[in-house]
């Protein structure tokens, strides 16, 4: 990957290309990336849920204490990616489950985690985007989103598809970055997310500060780099590159970013 997009690993996304996506979720579960993750997250690192992100055990806490799901409700990840998050809360709080994600390939790999997770309903999973999830209206108790839902191409769009799918007093908790996203409205659509939230008749319930992910960044960009050698032998060249493309391009920028869990409603009006 150029560096001018990132796979959705990265805390400060710029929208790739699908082959990109599809090449991420095709190495995330390599035991040697699994690894280094774990190795980075430390005593934090959900093992069930072999995340390809900032997924930490305590994020997935907060998210169960957020939705507050009973067994029968309906949860829908966004940007599903492999599946891991959003299949361990519906199997922790017995909910029924639909992951989407625009990469097939995602897709695929979330249908195979779903078999490993044995709900006591099966989980559905299709291709969609943000802003078109063809869920009907007012259908989902609760949607989740973990480090996705900025690699929306339009993010105002997307909330309001969010807020359309939700039923009437719901939740939805995604993560986010910044200052990095607080300009301005403006004509691409810039604009801070507590900013968008309102905008797309949400109310913003929780801001949930994230103070260790920075660091988590920084430990698994070294890690990426002192492994070169073996990444490339076990992931390849494309794969690496990408890769260490976006360590020398965000890291830098850590210092500036802070890192957040929104809590968000549909009103019940």
């Amino acid at each position: 990957m150029s560096v001018d997009a990132h796979p959705p690993t990265s805390p400060t996304p710029i929208p790739p290309a699908l082959g990109e996506f599809d090449l991420l979720h095709e190495t995330a579960g390599h035991p040697l990336l699994a690894d280094l993750l774990q190795r980075a997250m430390g005593d934090d690192y959900p093992v069930d849920v072999d995340p390809s992100s900032s997924c930490t055990r305590s994020l997935l806490a907060h998210i169960l204490e957020m939705l507050a799901l009973r067994p029968g409700d309906l949860l829908v990840d966004l940007g599903c990616g492999r599946g891991g998050p959003g299949l361990w809360l519906a199997r922790e709080t017995g909910a029924h489950f639909v992951g989407l994600d625009f990469s097939p390939k995602g897709i695929a790999l979330a249908t195979r985690t779903a078999e490993r997770f044995a709900l006591s309903t099966p989980a559905h999973f299709r291709v969609a985007s943000f802003d078109a999830t063809g869920l009907p209206d007012a259908s989902a108790d609760g949607v989740v989103s973990v480090d996705a839902l900025p690699f929306a191409p339009d993010r105002d769009a997307a909330l309001r598809e969010l807020r359309r799918v939700l039923r009437p007093g719901a939740r939805a908790v995604f993560t986010a970055a910044k200052p990095a996203d607080d300009q301005p409205p403006g004509p691409s659509g810039t604009g801070a997310w507590p900013d968008r939230v309102a905008g797309a008749g949400l109310e913003l319930d929780h801001d949930e500060p994230r103070p260790d992910v920075p660091s988590f960044w920084l430990r698994l960009y070294r890690l990426w780099e002192q492994h070169e050698v073996s990444l490339r032998a076990e992931l390849g060249d494309r794969a690496t590159d990408n890769m260490l493309a976006e360590a020398r391009e965000v890291a830098p920028k850590l210092a500036t970013l802070h890192f957040r869990a929104f809590t968000v409603r549909r009103p019940k009006g």
